[in-house]
């Protein structure tokens, strides 16, 4: 039984799905104007933990995960206008879909190098703009939006529920929020449906004038074209509870009062970095590329992340991340070449179930490592998205000997072998290095992997002569 906290219910309880053999799961993704940052990483793999969840207990063909690209932005369109007036060749909506494009490549590339499986449906928001104007006039039909100069505005009063998900009063919305002031609002809290556009900037024709759809809209038409007037779980980042899920949910409910929307709400808390909030004027802001090129592995960026539950604040530092790298390198020497256990670990399982406890995950992992239960733990690393040793290189480049200072007078003829039956791992040619392996345990030593790295001791039976022949 997965058992998960709702935002919703403010209570952890028990994940029933809708429909067992259709689990479908909205995550909301990036505005695609720039890199992302180390902030932007951690909904991803947090969800993509919970994703890998949800398809080993119901199946892999019956989870349908979405995350969306918000590629309409006055962000982006800012961009594009930048460029323009640098040189650039081309109009203001090719610059805009050229960076559009070019941020979502960049974003496919860093999110896959911290291990996060691509979802089932990656939907950009111009491509679902019909969607979005059906879903406005049927709200303006009803009597939840109206149009006023150009825009087309949700009226907040209008839904008596609206608040309930972030547990605030409309009142103390509009003294914590910006809230933009038009004369054409009848209520201050009123959002955004649709809005005009310039001549230059990307447009559509509506039946409210050549416009753009406001942000909120964009996740309710996809998320409904996609998975339906209800489904399972929709999750992101605790500062899109208000005020973009809030409108998420009102916009949705008041469109299609038939269904429920989502079940399961699902926050993950904000990151800092050294103990301070991410901020470039502390220079302190990271893209998940920036650690890359500098030489952090992803799964250490993965590591970090996935050791703090996702509903704690965590925070980013040089110490966790050094110490990340350690214990996967560790990990990837005592699992290179180790088959694998035949199922995953069922007590990693049950402990991800508990509103993915994936600190708690970790902490079993250093179990399996310790009992040396090797094929648990690389079952557990690919489980859990850090990729097996046989696939991954970095750790192999700090590889060194361990010491036997408890075999010094053999090491002229030991050293060689152990040389060359750690070179045949690193080559990853397995076969080879179990049989060299075998002859020299043959002769009465014996070999583990250690963090340090091959350690050989000697047993009752050691034979110098059958080493030595080894060597010839």
């Amino acid at each position: 039984m997965i058992k998960l906290y709702n935002t919703k219910t403010r209570k952890k309880e028990p994940f029933v799905p809708l429909d067992p053999t259709n689990v479908r799961m909205y995550v909301c993704g990036p505005t695609v104007y720039d890199r992302a940052h180390l902030g932007n990483a951690r909904p991803v793999i947090v969800f993509d933990v919970l994703y890998r969840l949800l398809r080993h207990v119901y199946g892999a063909d019956h989870v349908t995960y979405v995350r969306n690209f918000t590629d309409v932005d006055d962000r982006i369109n800012q961009t594009a206008v930048d460029r323009k007036a640098a040189g650039a060749s081309g109009s203001l909506v090719e610059l805009i879909k050229q960076r559009s494009d070019e941020t979502i490549g960049w974003y496919h590339a860093d999110m896959d190098a911290v291990g996060a499986l691509r979802p089932d449906h990656e939907p950009r928001a111009t491509e679902w703009i019909g969607a979005m104007v059906a879903m406005i006039l049927d709200l303006i039909a009803k009597g939840h939006a109206y149009e006023a100069e150009g825009h087309v505005l949700f009226a907040v009063e209008s839904y008596a529920a609206y608040g309930a998900l972030s547990g605030r009063s409309i009142d103390d919305m509009i003294a914590g929020a910006r809230v933009e002031v038009a004369p054409y609002k009848r209520n201050p809290m009123d959002f955004v449906l649709w809005k005009p556009s310039g001549d230059e900037l990307p447009g559509w024709e509506s039946p409210w004038g050549r416009g753009r759809p406001g942000w909120h809209i964009e996740c309710s038409a996809m998320a409904h074209e996609l998975l339906g007037a209800s489904f399972d779980i929709h999750a992101g980042g605790i500062d899109l509870q208000f005020p973009h899920h809030e409108n998420e949910i009102a916009q949705s409910a008041c469109a299609h009062p038939e269904g429920g929307f989502a079940s399961v709400w699902m926050h993950n808390e904000m990151l800092q970095v050294e103990g301070k909030k991410m901020s470039k004027s502390l220079g302190n802001f990271f893209t998940v590329r920036d650690l890359l090129d500098q030489g952090v592995p992803g799964e250490v960026i993965r590591f970090v992340m996935l050791d703090t539950n996702y509903g704690t604040p965590m925070d980013w530092t040089t110490s966790k991340s050094s110490n990340a790298r350690h214990t996967l390198k560790s990990w990837y020497r005592m699992t290179d070449g180790i088959p694998f256990s035949e199922n995953v670990p069922s007590t990693l399982i049950d402990i991800l179930s508990s509103d993915l406890n994936t600190h708690l995950a970790l902490v079993e992992m250093h179990g399996f490592a310790n009992r040396e239960e090797f094929s648990a733990l690389k079952l557990s690393l690919q489980f859990l998205g850090f990729g097996i040793a046989e696939e991954i290189d970095w750790f192999r480049e700090e590889m060194n000997m361990a010491s036997f200072s408890n075999l010094p007078e053999y090491q002229g003829v030991l050293w060689p072998l152990m040389k060359e039956w750690q070179n045949l791992r690193n080559s990853k040619f397995y076969a080879e290095a179990d049989a060299l392996k075998r002859h020299i345990e043959a002769a009465g030593i014996r070999l583990t992997v250690t963090v340090a790295g091959p350690e050989a001791s000697w047993t009752p039976d050691f034979d110098l002569d059958k080493l030595k022949a080894l060597k010839q």
